[in-house]
């Protein structure tokens, strides 16, 4: 008979690669399911497959549609508890209801599962425990986006298992930092996005970025930051009023939405005035003359979407590549294959199918919400107890090169582990 303490985790996404995370956990009778997001390629691809008449629970740890993204699947016809915070449950219903219109046709759910979803929510909060069957659960911050957590997990003998989700240990404008005290720890569930490579000072980014917007808009010219409309878009303007930048700031697409709703949960902002501030002196734009108008003056537009994948950005971007005062500033991670990053190595756009080339002057800012290659070393160096270490959510090379350093390092057990694996703690 198996110990009741004991917790089998199974991996059903996110490793060796950045995108569907998911994995499961068991203790005795009770399995929790801790994210299940999407992988967004020509169609969505989902983790592993799990019975959801196996579940007591579900965890998001954040909105983003790599950890939200596939969870109405499992409310077709199931009453599963759903616990996260308000504000990450309101920015996933944001972006699933854009996935739905965007690829309706692809996916294996619809607004009705979304609506069921809806009804089954628990809202928790940072720091107060509470149990699901077998496990007692803890939040704590974790600094990626506005509403994130990491989970850390116990039974009644069991020290803890801490699954991070995703992590940023700096603290930016929008947020504080990963808050790392565990506790003794059992076992380890950490990303390894950047585990390869740091960010720039976060002071002195910002700095150079306002000084060069600053500089083309002085000189003429219109800024176009395309930018994800959680948590990236408010973050650009909060940064530009903290360093009082005095000229027009225009705001666009799905951002809009979000703004409203992270207006509503103040508790969740290191610096609540900043964001309000912010948001209330840039322009939000909805309509087709505002658009038109704002190319063709000096400003800063800031719009989603960030890869320049469709969205508002895409309208913005053929006007304002066409003259060389004008800048378009990259400010997240831009994947190969998609506009962004041919726009950045090319210096092309494609209109109407046909490449174009860029006359703006084209720049990228490493404003990161994940932890770097040092912050992680940090991180692990700081881990109380003898835990055992699974990298995910990152290339299979930075997750077993990751791991490597804490095994000769560290001299913990650490695995870099692939989907449908098992393992018992």
């Amino acid at each position: 008979m198996e110990n009741s303490t004991d917790i089998k985790i199974k991996f059903l996404g996110g490793t060796g690669e950045v995108g569907r995370s998911a994995l499961a956990l068991t203790s005795g009778d009770t399995t929790l399911l801790l994210d299940y997001g999407i992988l967004l390629n020509r169609e969505p691809e989902f983790p592993l497959h799990i019975s959801p008449k196996s579940l007591d629970g579900i965890v998001v740890s954040h909105a983003h549609l790599d950890h939200s993204g596939g969870v109405p699947i499992f409310y077709l016809r199931n009453n599963i508890p759903l616990y996260t915070t308000g504000l990450t449950f309101q920015l996933s219903r944001i972006l699933i209801n854009d996935l739905i219109k965007l690829s309706g046709y692809y996916l294996p759910y619809e607004n009705s599962n979304l609506n069921q979803m809806a009804r089954c929510v628990v809202y928790v909060n940072y720091g107060k425990e509470f149990r699901i069957g077998n496990f007692k659960l803890t939040f704590k911050e974790a600094g990626h986006i506005p509403g994130s957590f990491q989970t850390v997990v116990k039974t009644n003998k069991f020290k803890s298992l801490v699954y991070t989700g995703d992590i940023n240990l700096q603290k930016t404008k929008l947020l504080n930092g990963a808050d790392i005290d565990y506790g003794e720890v059992s076992c380890l569930i950490l990303e390894a996005t950047y585990a390869n490579e740091d960010h720039p000072d976060r002071s002195k980014l910002e700095e150079a970025f306002v000084e060069r917007v600053r500089s083309v808009v002085e000189a003429g010219g219109t800024v176009l930051v395309p930018a994800f409309s959680v948590g990236r878009s408010q973050e650009v303007l909060c940064i530009l009023a903290d360093h009082g930048f005095e000229y027009p700031v225009v705001m666009d697409g799905m951002a809009l939405n979000v703004n409203e709703v992270m207006l509503s949960y103040p508790e969740y902002f290191r610096d609540y005035g900043l964001l309000r501030n912010a948001l209330e002196n840039a322009k939000w734009v909805y309509r087709w003359k505002e658009r038109r108008e704002a190319v063709n003056k000096p400003c800063v537009i800031v719009s989603p979407a960030g890869m320049l994948q469709g969205g508002a950005a895409a309208f913005y971007m053929g006007k304002v590549a066409k003259k060389k005062r004008n800048a378009i500033f990259l400010v997240s991670y831009q994947i190969p294959g998609t506009p962004g990053r041919k726009l950045l190595e090319e210096k092309k756009i494609f209109v109407n199918g046909k490449p174009v080339h860029v006359e703006a002057e084209v720049e990228r800012f490493d404003f990161s919400s994940h932890a770097g290659r040092s912050d992680l070393e940090m991180l692990l160096k700081n881990v109380k107890g003898n835990p055992t270490v699974y990298l995910v959510h990152g290339s299979k090379e930075n997750c077993q090169n990751l791991a490597e350093w804490v095994r000769a390092e560290l001299g913990f057990e650490a695995l870099a582990p692939s989907a449908g694996e098992v393992y018992k703690i």
